[in-house]
């Protein structure tokens, strides 16, 4: 009897071990996914620099290369539906957008000695529908050098 009872004891505690630490286990990946996302919730309707701007990028590059996102025949990072992360910077200059891999390409240096000064604003921003994670974001161009 008393080793029935201990087995129950035993596999109640065991049941619910488990629980808590789904439970716990599941709280810190949302506090993370908070977390990641507030970085790039604060440039929302923000003006930044372009030197700021290639250090979002670099960090974008460097979560998407931490998270094994594979990258396409042109270099392109290729989208997935849990965790990648694109950023594309519309230049009004020129009406055109680019995606932050171009910049990579030819060096994030060259993009920080070109638009150094120039201003972006970050217009847009959407999240993978399955984890809640950011998917995109869009910056804008909007000061041109004279």
């Amino acid at each position: 009897m008393k080793n029935t009872i201990l087995i129950i004891i035993t596999i109640f505690i065991v049941i619910l071990g488990t629980v808590c630490g789904l439970v716990v286990s599941e709280k810190n990946k949302k506090n993370e996914i908070a977390k990641t996302n507030k970085y790039y919730e604060n440039y929302l309707n923000k003006e930044i620099y372009g030197t700021e701007l290639a250090t979002i990028i670099g960090w974008a590059t460097e979560q998407n290369i931490k998270n094994g996102i594979q990258k396409d025949e042109k270099g392109l990072f290729i989208e997935n539906d849990t965790n990648s992360l694109k950023i594309n910077i519309k230049m009004v200059t020129k009406d055109v957008t680019f995606p932050m891999e171009i910049f990579l390409s030819s060096s994030i240096e060259n993009f920080v000695s070109n638009f150094n000064i120039i201003k972006f604003k970050c217009i847009n921003i959407e999240y993978h529908q399955k984890t809640g994670l950011i998917s995109k974001i869009t910056f804008e161009e909007i000061e041109e050098i004279y």
